[in-house]
């Protein structure tokens, strides 16, 4: 894939997922959007009725496959980074869990999703979370500053996945971990689908084979790799796409992996981190001007 196709990908992803955000109803072009929105969807994903209540009324917008929650055994003190936070959702959630000594960034490329979800900060009080805006696969988040990364539905939309791993790699501290909920292709998509741009911002025609996402995390330099398939999974996914037979080819799965090296837990106490001001990034994301290493 070209650089102009990547940016067409690109283009596609921000217009339906901003569109999602300025509505209050959920998605509102012909693409589907990851999952049903609502209270229902997050509570087929593995949230609970407590995770809803704990979050302001629109930072949930049931746009996840998964809950990287369950998986990331956060602890109080960490610094996690969320890659393509919405409105803020799974960010709130992490906030909780690692208290004020902690702190939680939330990257996403849609300006819209970042008001959105800085607006849904405001409402909530919270000062230890931060929201930006940047691309994934160009982090606008320092060297090895951040203990976890979490995301949901999210990468598979990337049109350069092997990126999106190096930069998640390149901010880690060292015994550093990705705790992620994605879609995985199980066989390859019939023609009609894998070239169906609603099947893209779906989060369907752009998700990655097992095999390729075990490759491109150990080229990475990740260890630790685990890619869990959720079988039940097919049974939401077959709403995404109805009378298509997604679910015959795509699933959601749990990603695990360790980015080597001694944690900073195994090698000093935590020690409490001051969130910094809140500030923009341009809105273009280009890695000219994203910074990649600005102070985490």
């Amino acid at each position: 894939m070209n650089e102009q196709t990547k940016d067409q990908v690109r283009n596609a992803v921000r217009e339906q997922y901003g569109s999602v955000a300025r509505s209050t109803e959920g998605a509102t072009g012909s693409a589907p959007s990851c999952c049903a929105p609502g209270a229902l969807a997050s509570l087929a994903l593995g949230y609970s009725a407590d995770d809803l209540a704990a979050v302001p009324e629109g930072a949930n917008m049931g746009l996840g496959c998964g809950n990287p929650q369950a998986i990331a055994k956060l602890k109080p003190g960490e610094t996690v980074l969320d890659l393509g936070a919405g409105g803020g959702f799974d960010c709130f959630l992490a906030a909780k869990q690692v208290g004020p000594t902690g702190r939680v960034l939330g990257v996403d490329m849609t300006p819209d999703m970042v008001s959105k979800a800085r607006a849904n900060a405001q409402s909530l009080g919270v000062t230890h979370v931060e929201f930006r805006l940047g691309e994934i696969e160009h982090l606008p988040v320092a060297d090895g500053t951040v203990d976890v990364i979490l995301s949901n539905c999210v990468i598979n939309l990337s049109p350069d996945k092997s990126a999106v791993f190096r930069d998640a790699f390149r901010v880690l501290r060292a015994g550093g971990r990705l705790a992620i909920s994605d879609v995985v292709a199980l066989a390859p998509l019939p023609e009609a689908l894998a070239g169906d741009i609603a099947a893209l911002t779906g989060c369907i025609s752009g998700a990655a084979e097992v095999a390729s996402l075990r490759e491109m995390l150990e080229s990475s330099g990740f260890e630790q790799i685990s890619v869990q398939i959720n079988e039940a999974s097919r049974d939401f996914i077959r709403h995404w796409m109805p009378n298509s037979g997604v679910e015959d080819y795509v699933a959601s799965a749990s990603i695990e992996a360790i980015k080597p090296g001694l944690s900073r837990d195994a090698s000093r106490p935590s020690e409490p981190r001051q969130p910094t001001p809140e500030r923009d990034v341009a809105a273009c994301c280009a890695p000219s001007c994203c910074p990649t290493k600005t102070d985490a």
